[in-house]
């Protein structure tokens, strides 16, 4: 989401797995049913497989949907493990979430008796 298209506004992760053969009407659908939210609001929703390797994300830009895909070869995308069918993350923990990178633990705050 660099120079193509601008950030959402919001940044929604789908917590349970999907199956990543569905399309642009079938993560619409989930959007719709499963999610409570309107896949044309703007905002951007992330879908992750069952084995946490890949990732969809489907926007509404205003003129179209777009839907990419990003794979990790070596280890799997870190998901939160929310009671909530949908989860918002920020656009830093987007960054960091598609590096590989745990972004659950950079916004950890320190325990209060930790001493340096």
């Amino acid at each position: 989401m660099s120079g193509l298209i601008e950030y959402p506004a919001q940044i929604w992760l789908a917590v349970a797995p999907v199956d990543m053969r569905r399309g642009l009407d079938g993560l619409s659908a989930i959007v719709q049913q499963s999610l409570g939210h309107s896949p044309c609001a703007g905002s951007a929703f992330i879908f992750r497989n069952r084995a946490g390797n890949r990732l969809r994300l489907l926007l509404w830009d205003g003129n179209g949907v777009w839907l990419c895909q990003r794979r990790l070869h070596q280890g799997s995308f870190i998901w939160p493990k929310a009671d909530d069918q949908v989860f918002a993350i920020s656009q830093s923990q987007w960054q960091w979430l598609i590096a590989g990178v745990d972004w659950q633990r950079l916004s950890a705050k320190c325990q209060p008796d930790w001493q340096v």
